[in-house]
């Protein structure tokens, strides 16, 4: 497609663009840098009301609507701002005891209103706050499951989402701008930046949005499919590999964000985020999003849909249904992975483990380990949050991935209010049902323990 053609059918919403399907409904956040602006108000009065109630902010929510924040916090190097997307229950204990539960407020942050973690989360600390409705706020599309649960409970606030703009897209949204202002960011000056871009992104010639997703695009077509994310302050990767795994990898095609790696091979292509500072992050979300909406063309996929995201999720439930605790057998080892590695490949962590420093050098040694005895490019994610980030990919994506599985001892059960389990069965029903639903598409898996490691 000619370049004068894609863009104007990106502005236009002109389907056919894509796949001539749904995408027309999901390009609010072409837009979104103007309306986000429209909203401010309310969020400062939010923000202005707690600042003397509370002392730490804890988000609860998972994939679009905690990576932005997340990269956020990071960049902006906010220590009083927390995000939680995990379910292991030693990371949520370690959590609570850090705070003073009537001088936090939680943010329940779901666009569907019904994300399993994020309503789980939202109820435990509910009762653990004795039922305080003024230390809650909901950020979620309307008409949700969520909102009416927090109009019913008095939530202190409710902000509306755009129901037209998909989750890893929400970024400049109320999922991304409510919590930038509660960590004391200038929203004005970093929606002031998206514009900018959003500008120059219309243009024919020049178009920063379009030059990167052509080279995506290109590239994808040469077989160079990995996508090298240089590393960034806040770790912008963090939020790009979602955006790109979930928007590409689908029937049996994809883009594989790798942060971190290496450039240099033929199955891979550099991509370096330009942030000079934190405020460049309105430029670039605006321009990476641009740019994946431009790659989907050249795939020639619908790069707003996930139709394999369920599949985990349904997965998870059969197995949470059965009322047993998941064993989780260990299964295969490294070198057995290896040993099935074929030019092309890259090898992915998915660690069930508690998320923290000293997980993180067991896997930074896996890491390094697997590129010193491979040419293979390596990625990781914590689960459940990359289930809801780069498991679309993973699942729907081409056949190149090795999988490890990584899980560690749980500790002891916590009990999620109103449900007949608590998260230690939660994050071992997903651990087993993220696996399984792996081998069901004949994805090459192997399960280990982190201390093993």
């Amino acid at each position: 497609m000619k370049r004068e053609r894609l863009i104007e059918g990106i502005w236009e919403r002109d389907a056919t663009t894509w796949t001539g399907s749904d995408e027309a409904q999901w390009l609010g956040w072409l837009d979104e840098p103007l309306h986000a602006q429209e909203g401010l108000d309310d969020i400062r009065r939010l923000a202005e009301s707690v600042s003397d109630e509370v002392d730490d902010v804890v988000l609860c929510g998972m994939g679009g609507s905690s990576l932005a924040p997340e990269v956020l916090r990071r960049s902006f190097e906010v220590d009083r701002f927390h995000v939680l997307d995990t379910t292991h229950p030693k990371a949520i204990r370690a959590l609570e005891e850090k705070l003073d539960l009537q001088r936090t407020l939680f943010v329940s942050s779901s666009k569907s209103g019904s994300t399993l973690e994020t309503r789980s989360h939202t109820d435990y600390f509910w009762e653990k706050t004795r039922k305080n409705a003024e230390l809650f706020c909901a950020v979620t599309d309307p008409g949700s499951e969520l909102e009416h649960l927090a109009r019913e409970r008095g939530f202190r606030a409710v902000f509306a989402g755009e129901p037209s703009i998909g989750g890893r897209y929400s970024a400049l949204s109320p999922f991304g701008i409510v919590p930038a202002v509660l960590m004391g960011i200038d929203a004005s000056r970093l929606l002031d930046r998206a514009r900018e871009m959003r500008e120059a992104c219309r243009s024919g010639e020049g178009n920063p949005g379009y030059e990167l997703g052509n080279r995506f695009g290109t590239g994808w077509q040469e077989g160079r499919d990995k996508i090298c994310i240089g590393d960034a302050p806040g770790d912008f990767g963090l939020w790009a590999e979602q955006l790109i795994a979930e928007s590409t990898g689908k029937h049996g095609k994809g883009l594989v964000p790798a942060p971190g790696e290496s450039p240099d091979g033929p199955d891979r292509q550099a991509a370096q985020p330009e942030l000079t500072d934190p405020y460049a992050l309105g430029t670039e979300f605006f321009r990476w999003e641009f740019a994946i909406a431009v790659a989907g063309a050249y795939l020639g996929i619908n790069p707003f849909d996930q139709p394999d995201v369920q599949a985990a999720k349904d997965k998870t439930n059969e197995v949470l249904a059965t009322g047993k605790e998941p064993e989780l057998e260990l299964e295969g080892s490294v070198e057995e992975l290896l040993a099935q590695a074929q030019e092309g490949d890259y090898f992915c962590i998915q660690a069930f483990v508690e998320p923290g420093p000293d997980a993180e050098a067991k896997l930074d040694r896996v890491m390094v380990d697997v590129r010193s005895r491979s040419n293979l490019a390596v990625t990781h994610g914590y689960g459940p949050r990359y289930m809801h980030s780069t498991g679309q990919l993973h699942k729907g994506g081409p056949n190149t991935g090795l999988f490890l599985q990584v899980v560690d001892d749980q500790g002891d059960e916590l009990p999620i209010p109103g449900k007949p389990f608590g998260f230690r069965r939660l994050i071992r029903a997903q651990a087993a049902g993220d696996l399984e639903t792996l081998k069901e598409r004949g994805r090459r898996v192997a399960r280990v323990r982190l201390e093993d490691l």
